[in-house]
């Protein structure tokens, strides 16, 4: 059974700061492409940024610089540092696990999501 369970969401102040984590199982980690995900009210999910199996990292324009992904390959997490944080960050933030088998086939698998809410 595959579980990927996030971790870390809160409310935090402008500016603030919040470390997300996701720990997964059920999967050979290693092999699979991880990212963030998050969902804001109203609005469709939209791509945070995800690490590839060999490391290299695609980040949505506006979190450059301010979001940094990590993977831990023994650990089998992923985590999110969120720094200067803005209202419009506020969102349910999800882990995603990803890897395509072939052309046609694709393992996909997504947390439950963690609520991150940016306010004072």
């Amino acid at each position: 059974q595959v579980q990927l369970v996030e971790s870390g969401g809160g409310l935090v102040q402008p500016g603030g700061s919040l470390r997300l984590s996701c720990a997964t199982s059920g999967i050979i980690f290693r092999l699979y492409d991880m990212g963030w995900y998050r969902q804001a009210p109203g609005k469709q999910r939209e791509l945070v940024v995800e690490t590839t199996t060999s490391g290299s990292t695609n980040y949505a324009d506006s979190m450059k610089g301010r979001f940094t992904i990590s993977r831990d390959n023994a650990k089998n997490t992923v985590d999110l540092q969120m720094n200067s944080l803005k209202p419009e960050d506020t969102a349910v933030y999800y882990c995603n696990a990803k890897r395509r088998l072939s052309h046609v086939q694709l393992n996909e698998y997504w947390g439950q999501g963690t609520q991150v809410t940016v306010s004072s």
